[in-house]
């Protein structure tokens, strides 16, 4: 058996040397972010206070991987300030849990280059400001939960490009502007929540496509003409709400099996509206299976 050559040994050792050095690179970077985070959040206020000499895989809230942040979950943990541009730098996170604080400002439009992030959590601040237009390239996406903010603007078209996304919550906000349609491709969504906004025009007949869609609500909006027949072919719906809107008309919901829903609200004095009220059980929402334990 031939030995290698002592400058194949040699380079091998180099190429060793060197990804050890970009990994401790990369691990720097990333807790530089998380101090970021930590300052522009306002840090020696929070609940639970992060000990910077401690490894960062100590830090409250913190979990990592081969020394890589995947996870950061600091709900109601008395955030205040705005979110650092860096946050965009986490290449390996998984999921950002910051619900129940008081975060300010923009999203920033970095936080769209992490494109291993499965769940994003922000809901109950009062972020501001438009979704970022690019959204859609958050490919990973499973959750997201931006509810009970200021953000304002339109959702933007982008958004049919989050294929993988199962819950999306957006409610009130000041969100302006249509449904998308390319809403319809979001063909693994569960859950789509969108009350107290002040969208407009017509529900898209493309949300008929949402075929694994279990729960709509677009109530508290200003949505008109028709309900789309479409929607009447969501078999597995178990939770429509759309009332408060300025719909002409409700006949298509004559079409739906009201045995088939746990909630169901819709006007059902709007005068001119010609049709049936229903007569089923109505729950409330936590105590359906769509309460999920993954939190805000």
């Amino acid at each position: 058996m031939k030995k290698l050559p002592y400058v194949v040994i040699f380079l091998i050792f180099l190429i060793f040397i060197g990804n050890s050095v970009l990994h401790d690179i990369e691990l720097e970077r990333e807790k530089r972010v998380l101090l970021d985070l930590y300052n522009s959040t306002n840090g020696p206020g929070w609940t639970n206070k992060w000990n910077i000499e401690a490894p960062v895989s100590e830090w409250y809230g913190i979990k990592t991987q081969e020394g890589h942040i995947i996870a950061i979950d600091l709900i109601e943990n008395n955030l205040e300030g705005q979110l650092p541009e860096s946050i965009g730098e986490l290449q390996y996170l998984q999921s950002l849990n910051l619900a129940l604080n008081r975060l300010s400002g923009k999203i920033p439009r970095s936080i769209v280059g992490l494109h291993k992030l499965k769940m994003l959590k922000i809901g109950m601040n009062t972020l501001e400001g438009a979704l970022p237009e690019n959204l859609g390239e958050m490919e990973s996406l499973v959750w997201l939960g931006l509810y009970n903010n200021l953000l304002s603007g339109s959702i933007p078209e982008s958004i049919g490009g989050l294929r993988n996304l199962e819950f999306l919550n957006l409610s009130s906000n000041e969100i302006t502007g249509k449904i998308p349609e390319s809403m319809g491709n979001l063909t693994a969504l569960e859950s789509l929540v969108l009350f107290q906004n002040d969208l407009e025009g017509h529900i898209p007949s493309e949300l008929g496509k949402l075929a694994n869609l279990r729960e709509l609500d677009m109530a508290d909006n200003r949505l008109e003409g028709e309900i789309p027949k479409e929607l009447t072919q969501l078999a597995h719906l178990k939770i429509l709400r759309i009332q408060n809107n300025d719909f002409r008309s409700l006949l298509n919901l004559e079409r739906l099996d009201p045995e088939q829903f746990l909630v169901l609200d819709y006007d059902r004095s709007n005068e001119g509206n010609d049709f049936k009220n229903f007569e089923i059980q109505e729950f409330r929402m936590a105590e359906t299976e769509f309460d999920k334990t993954g939190g805000p």
